[in-house]
């Protein structure tokens, strides 16, 4: 069983929720069925979260509503947890580089401020 872990800046803010908050009830309400399915199954399928290639570690967990597709991106730490580090809209084929660099650069942010603790 996985936990879910939201990604603080140093501020303490949290990105993902901020995400979260600015979507319908419906669509928050489906990626959150997401995520509990994430930390409740041993075996994830790949159409709700799957490893991306050529990353330093970056996962995606995907949730489509209706049209609309959404992404959460993170990493695992250890094999208990994720940590989800930003979410977006997807409107091409191709996740976005500029989103893929920001989870890797909060990985980085994350594991750091992780260690010095």
């Amino acid at each position: 069983m996985k936990k879910i872990i939201f990604y603080r800046l140093s501020s303490g803010r949290s990105p993902v929720e901020e995400f979260l908050d600015s979507l319908s009830g419906k669509q928050a309400q489906k990626i959150v069925w997401v995520l509990e399915l994430i930390e409740a199954l041993d075996y994830i399928p790949s159409n709700y979260l799957k490893n991306l290639v050529n990353t330093r570690g970056i996962l995606e967990v995907r949730v489509q509503v209706g049209k609309n597709i959404f992404r959460l991106l993170g990493f695992q730490e250890g094999m208990e947890f994720v940590v989800l580090t930003n979410g977006f809209q997807k409107k091409t084929k191709k996740t976005p580089r500029q989103e893929i660099r920001l989870a890797e650069e909060r990985k980085h942010d994350y594991l750091k401020r992780r260690r010095n603790k």
